[in-house]
């Protein structure tokens, strides 16, 4: 069998696609995989360290500002596509695909556009509560829709053809036990708040969890591990010194650049505060870990605020605006959360009865259903 998966620009489009490719790597090892993606996303990195052959397109977004320069950018994105679907479609003639599996970004939609127009299988996953454009422009000609929320269904033409998948995360955020987990880290029985707003950060909410360190190291309460990402890292260490705090004298907040193990500390965490971004949800809800959502109101669609709604509706998590998210009432909204670990429990409750934990598996059912069509 020939599998093309495409997608591009962040890890919560490409990650998943990865994890299916895993299990098909897994289960049928004759398969043979392509990714397509874009020449400058993320996938440039990930998909070759999964050991994974990756094509490029050339691709560009549309802006809205109907500024000379900004409609100029649209008439050079327009003749990107036009080049990218004439790529896409050499690839899938050299392919030869059984199927193709696009989970979201810009560059996915050449390459599911010809694939449809070719009469090949295709599949495409949107993660997040609402459609974005990539999944807007096929949703009424891909055989199957896969959403991971069931309240998404109403939100395409075609009902039908959605199946609530979930999005697919490691294996590792399922079976990492608490126990182990905060074994692993030395802590004592002190709670853990962990956070981070993603690889980059975000400078003011950065700025918020420097005030907020500033207000718990008053009490060292709890332990509080926090990624400040790439570009966070290059200013938040000094600012955190001009809010009065020395961290070598508060062992109990560490701030780092990245949490590269993430299924450990989210498996040992008692508090989440981050994003709302389709794959940062998929990891919290598998490791069933309560959670404060402050969604990014600089994304399009405004789907994080969206997505942490369905959370919120749930029982899943706490929502605050980013507007209303000062270090003070973050600090006040995780201490009463912290004193009251029944609230705790009700979010971990709930967490693990809405998470789809099979959900590699239920994709890759429907891609063995529909290759052999």
């Amino acid at each position: 069998m020939n599998v093309i998966f495409t997608c591009g620009g962040t890890g919560g489009h490409i990650n998943p696609a990865i994890a299916v490719a895993n299990l098909l790597r897994e289960r049928r090892p004759e398969t043979k995989i392509l990714f397509v993606g874009a020449e400058d996303g993320m996938e440039n990195k990930l998909v070759p360290i999964a050991g994974y052959e990756l094509e490029t397109l050339k691709i560009s977004n549309f802006q809205r500002r109907m500024t000379p320069a900004g409609l100029w950018h649209n008439v050079v994105t327009a003749a990107h596509i036009a080049g990218s679907l004439k790529k896409a479609g050499r690839l899938i003639d050299r392919f030869q695909p059984d199927i193709i599996i696009g989970t979201g970004g810009y560059a996915s939609f050449p390459t599911l556009k010809m694939g449809t127009q070719k009469k090949i299988p295709t599949l495409v996953h949107e993660s997040n509560a609402v459609p974005g454009l990539a999944t807007r422009l096929v949703a009424d000609e891909v055989d199957r829709i896969m959403v991971s929320f069931p309240e998404s269904r109403s939100r395409y033409r075609h009902p039908e053809r959605v199946v609530v998948t979930g999005t697919p995360v490691r294996s590792e955020f399922i079976f990492t036990t608490r126990a182990a987990a905060r074994r692993e880290l030395g802590l004592d029985d002190r709670p853990l708040v962990v956070s981070y707003w993603g690889s980059l950060g975000a400078r003011e909410m950065n700025k918020v969890i420097a005030q907020f360190m500033a207000l718990e190291s008053e009490q060292d309460a709890f332990y509080h591990i926090h990624a400040t990402g790439s570009f966070g890292w290059r200013w938040m260490p000094d600012f955190v010194r001009e809010q009065g705090v020395d961290l070598a004298a508060h062992p109990n907040i560490r701030m780092q650049e990245y949490i590269h193990n993430m299924p450990t500390v989210m498996a040992a965490a008692d508090l989440v505060i981050c994003r709302a971004g389709a794959s940062t949800i998929s990891e919290v809800e598998a490791a069933a870990t309560p959670c404060i959502m402050v969604p990014s109101p600089n994304v399009t669609e405004h789907h994080q605020e969206r997505n942490a709604e369905v959370l919120a509706q749930r029982g899943m998590a706490l929502v605050l605006p980013e507007a209303e998210c000062s270090g003070q009432r973050l600090y006040e909204t995780v201490a009463e959360l912290l004193a009251h670990p029944e609230r705790l429990e009700t979010m971990r409750k709930a967490q693990q009865r809405g998470a789809v934990l099979d959900s590699a598996e239920r994709i890759y059912q429907l891609v063995l259903e529909l290759a052999k069509k």
